[in-house]
């Protein structure tokens, strides 16, 4: 009773994911992407910052002082006797010139934003090819290892009929010990193959964010769904759709108001500033009321070449912004020639393989009625055998290989992210 209520909590705790499932898992629980998503959070308060720039300052200022210096309301500038002086103030202030400073700064930190949300779409598709590679990784080890257990069922099969022929006088002694080698292999083989698909699921645990140890179940398989392959339209939707070229885009404007910004030291800078003052010799100093209004114009004449430098400085990182946008173009029109090309020729391996499991099977069936009938020998068998199971596993291989470079493909392009839980 214990061990099938042991059974009955360990498929209650195993979790059935199709590939869309384990997505939406990933992108749930990545702590990367979350911290993406707070840096574009990050990005939204800096533009209200910066717009914040070109609003009205009000400040308040309030001041308690004992001195011997004449008080302000006195004509005299003969020191008198100690005293306590108040004051307070209220100052007002609002840009009206900068020389473009404040306008391009705003407008940087709404590029900056725009870049924070490309970096989010940008993540979620490293993020949803990662979880397909390992995805598909779990379902090329889960059919190998069926693969193995299936040779390991077949060698020992033959097994029994060598040794039935054997006590039947019809085979020698030499062919049970052949078989008993090549089944040794078989399980070997099959050990790996375990170890190799526990190892898979659990490095898709690590990228769905779940335990290392969870049980799951997939649902999907690895097949064959024949596409399109146009290069030239996939190269020019990629150029068009990948975040990464549009982040390249923006890092050149960037730079371009950086340097805006630098030529802005060039210009006056014109403010309007208000005040309204009390002071007195009893606290709190809310006597003597005055107030001043004025406008200000500052012009910049000599500042030892810092300007001239920040504006050669900002052009340099237009061209090398302009540089690596070049490069991210090649870049991504590379990734694409590589995954369509890659899926061509797993296209033609899948074609090639399945025809290769046909003809096996039908190797076998022959080697197994020939040596029955005595006239082919033990090793022929095991050969066949052993040829059905690499032709199923190149054909296995081929399915993966077209469906990885799938995924490779749909992230080159740029495919949007869609979650389907």
């Amino acid at each position: 009773m214990l061990i099938a209520l042991s059974f009955c909590q360990h498929v209650s705790a195993e979790l059935n994911l199709s590939l869309d499932n384990s997505v939406a898992l990933a992108l749930k629980n990545d702590p990367f992407l979350q911290s993406v998503e707070a840096q574009k959070e990050q990005a939204v308060w800096g533009v209200k910052e910066a717009k914040s720039s070109k609003g009205i300052s009000l400040d308040y200022q309030h001041t308690d002082m004992r001195s011997t210096a004449p008080h302000t309301w006195q004509a005299t500038l003969e020191a008198v006797s100690p005293y306590n002086y108040y004051s307070n103030e209220i100052s007002a202030s609002i840009p009206l010139y900068t020389g473009g400073r404040l306008e391009n700064t705003i407008d940087q930190a709404k590029l900056s934003l725009n870049a924070s949300e490309l970096e989010i779409d940008a993540t979620k598709q490293n993020l949803k090819l990662e979880t397909d590679s390992k995805y598909y990784e779990a379902l090329k080890a889960k059919t190998v290892l069926d693969i193995a257990h299936q040779m390991v069922d077949n060698f020992n099969q033959h097994l029994n009929n060598v040794q039935q022929m054997y006590n039947a006088g019809v085979v020698p002694w030499h062919d049970v010990v052949q078989t008993k080698v090549r089944m040794a292999n078989a399980e070997n083989n099959l050990v790996k193959a375990q170890s190799d698909y526990d190892l898979s699921i659990r490095s898709l645990n690590k990228t769905m964010g779940l335990s290392l140890d969870t049980d799951i179940r997939l649902l999907d398989v690895l097949g064959y769904q024949k596409y399109d392959l146009n290069l030239d339209e996939m190269t020019a939707e990629g150029l068009e759709n990948r975040p990464e070229m549009a982040q390249q885009g923006i890092a050149v404007k960037i730079q371009e108001k950086q340097m805006n910004i630098a030529r802005s030291a060039q210009r006056p800078d014109v403010r309007i500033r208000g005040t309204m003052a009390w002071d007195d010799d009893d606290f709190a100093g809310t006597d003597n009321r005055d107030w001043t209004a004025m406008l200000t114009v500052k012009q910049n004449i000599f500042d030892s070449g810092n300007t001239d430098a920040k504006i050669k400085a900002a052009k340099s990182g237009i061209l090398s912004a302009q540089n690596i946008q070049q490069q991210t173009r090649d870049n991504i029109a590379l990734e694409i020639s590589d995954a369509c090309l890659n899926m061509r020729k797993a296209e033609k391996r899948i074609t090639t393989n399945k025809v290769a499991i046909e003809e096996a099977n039908v190797n076998l069936d022959i080697s197994q009625k020939s040596y029955s009938a005595g006239v082919d020998t033990n090793l022929d068998v095991m050969d066949a055998e052993l040829a059905l199971d690499q032709a199923k596993t190149n054909y296995i291989d081929s399915l993966y290989d077209y469906n990885i470079n799938k995924a490779k493909l749909d992230r080159a392009i740029g495919k949007k992210v869609e979650i389907r839980a």
